[in-house]
């Protein structure tokens, strides 16, 4: 069964031309032209990705994207004609995890989707299998076949993407990782500054693991260098 695409945004010209380009690469498409229409899509349909404008009437996608990550870990790429580099650091702040700048690239477009598609059926819900490898730190510990991780013996409820970030962490515990790394290890393509965008994973997932975020206990910056977990 192919893959479950949902495009939301408020130009129906765009629509209509992503739906076409990811039809023919074999992708079943749902189209949306505002944020309201897109949850109610959601809801009624098994989707395996969402691309996502910011402007939309009756409800933004930014305020989508906040309802859709109270659920669900499916990747989500944000569409916007904004570049700025804070338009950039709100979207992926908000939940979603990689931001694509109008005009697109159709083949960039593409390769991305197919990326996210690709790490989403490996460590999201599609293919979660029961397992007992553990890897351990302090108060935390990886389950790495479940690809689940828990705190205090709560389960924490990651993204497909911010699950592929602590799977490297806690596979390689006290080894430090640079930006460019966790960029070509994660998103698995080469990496064009990607400072900002590893940086806003690494806040999400601290504020999901850490007692306090703002003085980390486990998911630390080695400055001039790059990130770790502790080993405790």
């Amino acid at each position: 069964m192919s893959e479950c695409i949902l495009v939301a945004d408020d130009d129906r010209e765009i629509v209509k031309a992503i739906a076409i380009l990811l039809e023919r690469e074999g992708y079943k498409v749902l189209r949306a032209y505002d944020g309201l229409e897109a949850l109610d899509l959601l809801a009624q349909n098994q989707v395996q990705l969402i691309l996502m404008d910011v402007m939309m009437p009756r409800m933004d996608g930014l305020s989508a994207i906040m309802k859709i990550r109270e659920r669900k870990n499916i990747p989500i790429i944000v569409l916007s004609a904004k570049s700025e580099d804070t338009d950039k650091v709100l979207g992926l702040s908000m939940g979603a995890d990689d931001y694509v700048t109008k005009p697109y690239n159709s083949q960039e477009l593409v390769a991305r989707v197919k990326s996210h598609l690709r790490r989403y059926t490996r460590l999201g819900d599609i293919h979660a299998v029961s397992g007992s490898k553990e890897f351990k730190s302090g108060r935390l510990c990886y389950h790495a076949e479940e690809r689940v991780l828990y705190a205090d013996g709560e389960s924490i409820r990651l993204t497909a993407t911010e699950t592929k970030i602590v799977d490297l962490f806690m596979r390689n515990l006290g080894r430090v990782f640079s930006a460019e790394e966790i960029y070509r290890r994660v998103w698995e393509e080469e990496a064009f500054a990607p400072e900002n965008t590893v940086m806003v994973h690494i806040r999400r997932i601290r504020e999901k693991i850490e007692l306090n975020p703002k003085e980390p206990e486990y998911l630390k910056v080695v400055w001039g260098i790059g990130y770790k977990i502790e080993k405790m």
